[in-house]
């Protein structure tokens, strides 16, 4: 877990922006919103794991069973 994931998050947000930039100028912007909602979701769902896998660390090193 290093810069990667650092990119992978920044490669998603520049997608779902220009995305979202290609549908608003199409007149289609429910499908902008539901794609921004969607690329949102998944970010959040990448950073949660890592969230989690932080603590289960944390746990390792104190102990706190």
């Amino acid at each position: 877990m290093g810069i990667d994931i650092i990119f992978k998050i920044a490669g998603i947000g520049i997608l779902i922006a220009v995305l979202n930039q290609v549908l608003k100028k199409a007149g289609s912007e429910d499908h902008a919103m539901i794609t921004t909602i969607a690329g949102l979701v998944v970010v959040l769902t990448m950073v949660i794991g890592m969230i989690s896998k932080l603590f289960n660390e944390v746990k390792t090193v104190f102990k706190l069973y």
